[in-house]
C-alpha cells in the first residue's frame, strides 16, 4: 500500500464513521474557547468543562479577566492539573490580547504564539476550531494514532508528524482529520490498552499486526 492510498483508506473510514467531529471542550467564544484550550494542557477536557462555566460568567472577555488577581482566577480553575501555572498563563494571555490585539483573538499563528500559554498546539486548535484553517494541532493522542496506522514513519517530534499530515492531508479536510485523530485516539486507539478490536483500521496497523 503506498503513502497516498493509506491516507485516502483511512480519511475515508473516518469521513464515514465520524462525519461531523467536533471539539469536546465547551466555549461560547473564541476568548473561552482559548482559555480551555489552555486549560486543557495535561488535564481532561471532561475536567476543564466542570469548571469552566464558572470561570466564562466571572470573565466573559479579555478586559475583564487582565485585570483580575491571580489568587481570584486561582480559586476557579485550582481542581485542573498545574493550576498555579495556569494562573499566570491566563491572566498573562489576557493581558496580551488587550494590551497587544485590542481584545480579540488574532487568527494567524505568527501571532497566537506570542500570547502567554499558547505553543504551536494551541494555535492550531484555535485556526482550526474558530477559523476552519488548514492546520494540524499535535498532541499525545494525534502523535500516537499516526504513527500507529501509518501516516507517519519514524516521527520524532509533534512538528514532524504536523508536516507529514499537513502533506498529505488535502486542505479542505485538515480542521476535521485534527478532530477524527484525536477522539480516535481518546476512545479508541488509546495508549494503554487500544480497542483493536472495535477499530475499522485495525487492517493497516502496525500495532495490531505486532
Amino acid at each position: 500500500m503506498t503513502t497516498k492510498e493509506r491516507y485516502a483508506r483511512v480519511l475515508e473510514w473516518f469521513a464515514e464513521t465520524m462525519p461531523a467531529p467536533k471539539t469536546e471542550l465547551h466555549y461560547d467564544t473564541p476568548f473561552h474557547l482559548l482559555l480551555a484550550v489552555i486549560l486543557s494542557a495535561q488535564c481532561t477536557d471532561k475536567r476543564v468543562n466542570m469548571i469552566t462555566p464558572a470561570l466564562f460568567e466571572a470573565y466573559p472577555d479579555a478586559a475583564s479577566l487582565a485585570e483580575a488577581s491571580p489568587e481570584e482566577v486561582f480559586e476557579y480553575i485550582k481542581s485542573v492539573s498545574y493550576p498555579n501555572n495556569k494562573t499566570k498563563s491566563l491572566i498573562g494571555a489576557a493581558r496580551t490580547i488587550v494590551d497587544e490585539f485590542g481584545g480579540e483573538i488574532p487568527d494567524n499563528i505568527d501571532d497566537l504564539i506570542r500570547i502567554p500559554g499558547v505553543g504551536r498546539k494551541t494555535a492550531n486548535v484555535m485556526l482550526a476550531v474558530v477559523w476552519n484553517k488548514a492546520a494540524m494541532a499535535v498532541d499525545t493522542h494525534v502523535f500516537r494514532v499516526s504513527e500507529r496506522i501509518g501516516l507517519t514513519t519514524g516521527s520524532k517530534t509533534p512538528l514532524a508528524t504536523e508536516q507529514a499530515l499537513v502533506k498529505h492531508i488535502p486542505e479542505e479536510l485538515i480542521p476535521m482529520a485534527h478532530h477524527w485523530l484525536i477522539l480516535h485516539g481518546r476512545y479508541v486507539c488509546k495508549a494503554r490498552r487500544p480497542d483493536c478490536l472495535n477499530c475499522g483500521l485495525k487492517d493497516m496497523c502496525r500495532h495490531y499486526g505486532n
